[in-house]
């Protein structure tokens, strides 16, 4: 997901690198791209993705517009190579209950709300 997620619906790690929805996490954009490029990148993103309605019924055409939004969001560092240096391995798309941050997330219900 291109889009920022909501913090309240959508929980961000405390290091910043995902988001979880269904109790499973979501690579978030590389933050260092310039508001500029990640805008371009994020339109591009989503014109591919709107693309995929128009030709579903032609699987070539369908296979070239998956492969817009492909690398589109590894343009944005939602997929592919990870953004950060420190070393950490990638867990997008795994369950949070099996990675590093299920204390945290395990945490999060524990909580009261706030207002």
């Amino acid at each position: 997901m291109s889009h920022a997620p909501s913090a309240d619906r959508y929980p961000r790690t405390p290091d910043g690198r995902y988001f979880v929805v269904r109790g499973r996490l979501w690579r978030l954009s590389n933050p260092d791209l310039e508001p500029e490029e990640r805008e371009r990148l994020v339109r591009e993103l989503m014109a591919a993705r709107r693309a995929i309605r128009s030709v579903k019924d032609d699987p070539e055409a369908l296979a070239i517009v998956r492969a817009r939004v492909d690398a589109g969001k590894r343009a944005l560092g939602e997929r592919g190579p990870v953004w950060w240096r420190d070393g950490a391995p990638d867990y997008n798309r795994q369950l949070v209950r099996n990675t590093p941050y299920a204390e945290w997330y395990a945490s999060l219900a524990t909580r009261p709300p706030t207002d």
